[in-house]
């Protein structure tokens, strides 16, 4: 811990019941802890924080029983108000303790690694690393519910068990995610694209908006499966790995919008793009735009399109065999061969 942490830590502490009545109001004391739900202020009685010093240990230090994660008050602010960057909970906690916000210091090359603002590339990257592999996960529950079930070459998808959501009005909250890593051409990740999921994996998170990207997404994607001359680029990820399910060999490349599906970036490789149309006038513009700008590069452009509102709807009320169907009829042929073989 560094020596403005440790200060800080420190002083929070000495007034650890403050501490809790003010970031955990939703737990009570009982003797010398604080208990309460989790570090996100969740109803219950999983988290303890010690109020005061004994023989088992300082004052502000918390353990959580169901999950095994502790820490001390600092982190506590982090997680309740849910906070990215140690500079803004060092902030939170100065305004709390009513301490003079620091001097400032001269920019140095050796001052150590910055914070990373909030919806930057590099909080999006940080995300993406304490993400782990959907294999096993609610994410996983969710994709099988939609009809997804082959889900090879999907490293770029993860899940967080507690990733923040902050509504338009009201506290930050936490629920599952499916995250999304948003990669440029090289493979470098430039963004993640968040699906806020239900506890069960059954559908989306009840929220206002549950799908939302942060970093540099302009020209890329979520790139699904091993880069080809030929490859598929749809708008959402669902829509897209539902195709994957009868062309499970082609690599795809979910864009997350019309407007960023229009603005793909092409492999000098490529030589034929599909594009997987989704049918509303957002997709019908980004098709045009795309089928121009991939004959301009002497890629040979292709839509495919579904039966009803998108191919994950196709999928779910239609049934596989409907969509194989569907879907071959609007294949070059050299590609039903070479891409649907498998799944015939």
């Amino acid at each position: 811990m560094s020596g403005i942490a440790h200060d800080l830590s420190r002083r929070l502490a000495d007034r650890a019941e403050a501490v809790c009545r003010h970031y955990l109001s939703n737990g009570r004391r009982e003797g010398r802890y604080w208990l309460v739900g989790d570090i996100r202020n969740t109803p219950g009685r999983s988290l303890f924080v010690r109020l005061q010093a004994s023989a088992k240990g300082p004052a502000g230090k918390w353990t959580d029983a169901a999950t095994g994660e502790h820490g001390d008050l600092l982190d506590v602010i982090r997680g309740s108000l849910g906070l990215l960057d140690f500079a803004e909970v060092a902030d939170e906690a100065r305004a709390f303790l009513n301490l003079p916000p620091p001097e400032p210091k001269p920019a140095s090359p050796c001052r150590g690694i910055a914070s990373a603002p909030s919806g930057s590339v590099e909080a999006a990257r940080r995300l993406f690393a304490m993400s782990r592999p959907i294999a096993g996960t609610i994410a996983e529950t969710y994709l099988r519910q939609r009809g997804i079930t082959l889900l090879h070459e999907t490293g770029n998808l993860r899940f967080h068990p507690r990733c923040y959501y902050k509504p338009d009005d009201g506290p930050t909250e936490t629920w599952p995610a499916m995250i999304a890593a948003v990669t440029d051409l090289t493979g470098r990740i430039t963004g993640v694209h968040r699906t806020w999921l239900a506890p069960d994996g059954s559908d989306m998170a009840p929220v206002d908006t549950p799908r939302k990207a942060m970093g540099d997404l302009l020209g890329c994607t979520v790139r699904i499966g091993v880069p080809d001359t030929v490859m598929a680029a749809g708008e959402g990820i669902e829509t897209v790995l539902s195709l994957r399910q009868v062309l499970p060999n082609m690599a795809m490349a979910p864009a997350l919008s019309a407007a960023h599906l229009a603005a793909i970036l092409f492999r000098p490789s490529l030589r034929r793009l599909y594009i997987v149309r989704d049918r509303d006038p957002a997709g019908d513009a980004a098709r045009d735009t795309l089928i121009k700008r991939a004959n301009a590069e002497g890629i040979e452009a292709i839509c495919l399109s579904p039966a009803l509102g998108d191919f994950n709807e196709d999928l779910q009320r239609l049934g596989m065999d409907a969509l194989r169907a569907c879907v071959r009829l609007q294949l070059a042929p050299e590609d039903v061969l070479r891409f649907m073989s498998l799944a015939s």
